[in-house]
């Protein structure tokens, strides 16, 4: 039931702002109330179950404990809902010979971009239509739910190296094939007629759109005994939703329990909702100002947290076996990975990773260590960036996967039930 509800979720949130739209959804069936933080947040009281998004595309959730922040401090999971895509230019509809309508679209992240070749594609993400006034358009969101796109490899016979490795043109390659257009009245409409029809609304009530492509083929498990997940964005929506699983699954406990859902993380995180934003520390302090009165108590709850930033890790690769760290490469199916860098490009430090690793045997669930090949320069993830601005105790950590970045990437069954059980006892 666990790994059905993953695949899911995975299934219905293509992007960004179907990803944050999916967890408030599960927030607010599980009793969360949404906040409007252009309002008082008004008294807070333990048990308090609130939640608030920010551009539409990130979540952050409080459960309030018994205990003030001031008193217990607060327990957060942090993880990303963003993944590497192509995102959909203005004025995107290029007119080919035979009446072909190609989209011109620009990279979002670090897409293995081969990996998009010859799969159906669909398209999502949000419109803006017309509003009250132009300060307050209204914002609808986007799935089509079937294959509408490809992007179709040049046959060998015109590039006979291909094999041999083929250096891509984000401009020239990476464009998706839209259809072809029956009569005059679809030139320039054809993309603008499908959004329509979605959405049933009129062409003249779009004002702009935010849409990305993303793998049209459900997830799925494989594997000799279904022990592998299959999917697009398993970083970082996996760690998301073992993060809201666990939210949702506990009682209140001493501590205020917190959820943190950022956007733009493969872009840098340099948002208004993004990890390097103030938004999340401007909301945890106006809820211990609320508490207590004072500002004093905001420092003291961030003397007494502790965060666990989630995003997935990379799994040794039995074919690349020299990409690797020879003593500390996690293995798929070997359980929540704790991931270092001498140059702080993990929040990770001994303490943060003791605490972890003892909430793992605490959780009956096994831990495993990453730490780059010295020859291998590694990527960064949220808990540094977030630390910079608010200086928590934290430890990264994630699931290892194959194919980090890919259009489908690999996970492991074992390894998101055993993050779901740490998690839960983090909490708890």
């Amino acid at each position: 039931m666990r790994v059905k509800r993953l695949l899911d979720f995975l299934d219905a949130s293509p992007v960004n702002f179907l990803a944050a739209r999916n967890i408030a959804s599960e927030l607010e069936k599980a009793g969360y109330r949404k906040l409007d933080p252009r309002e008082p947040i008004g008294p807070v009281k333990a048990g308090d179950k609130l939640y608030v998004t920010k551009n539409d595309s990130s979540v952050y959730a409080f459960h309030i404990g018994r205990q003030t922040m001031a008193e217990a401090g607060f327990r957060m999971i942090c993880a990303h809902c963003d993944s590497p895509t192509f995102r959909i230019k203005p004025h995107a509809e290029m007119l080919c010979e035979g009446g072909i309508v190609k989209l011109n679209t620009e990279v979002y992240g670090g897409p293995i971009m081969s990996t998009w070749f010859d799969r159906p594609l669909t398209i999502a993400g949000r419109v803006i239509v017309r509003g009250e006034n132009a300060l307050n358009p209204k914002t609808l969101l986007l799935h089509v739910k079937r294959p509408l796109l490809q992007i179709s490899n040049l046959a060998i016979h015109f590039n006979r190296q291909v094999n041999d490795g083929v250096k891509l043109s984000k401009q020239k390659d990476m464009l998706p094939i839209l259809g072809i257009i029956n009569d005059e009245l679809e030139k320039g409409n054809l993309l603008m007629n499908i959004i329509c029809s979605e959405l049933s609304i009129k062409p003249e009530e779009v004002l702009d759109f935010d849409l990305y492509l993303a793998d049209a083929t459900p997830a799925c498990t494989f594997g000799a005994h279904d022990e592998f997940l299959s999917s697009g964005r398993l970083d970082d929506l996996s760690m998301c939703f073992a993060g809201l699983e666990a939210m949702v699954d506990t009682d209140t406990t001493d501590a205020t329990k917190v959820l943190a859902i950022f956007d733009n993380e493969e872009t840098g995180s340099q948002t208004k909702q993004g990890a390097a934003s103030p938004f999340l520390a401007m909301m945890l302090q106006r809820i211990a100002l609320a508490q207590s009165g004072s500002e004093e108590a905001w420092y003291q709850a961030i003397e007494r947290a502790f965060m666990v930033s989630a995003d997935n890790a990379h799994a040794w690769h039995p074919n690349y076996s020299e990409k690797y760290d020879p003593t500390n490469h996690p293995v798929l199916g070997g359980g929540p990975v704790i991931k270092f860098n001498a140059s702080q490009k993990y929040a990770s430090d001994a303490v943060s990773a003791a605490v972890f690793a003892e909430i793992c045997r605490e959780a009956g669930v096994p831990c495993q260590y990453f730490v780059n090949h010295s020859d291998v320069a590694g990527g960064s993830t949220l808990g540094n960036i977030l630390a910079s601005s608010i200086p928590l105790r934290g430890v990264d950590m994630g699931n290892a996967i194959l194919a980090m970045h890919s259009c489908r990437e690999t996970g492991s069954v074992a390894d998101h039930l055993y993050a779901l059980k740490a998690f839960t006892q983090f909490f708890e």
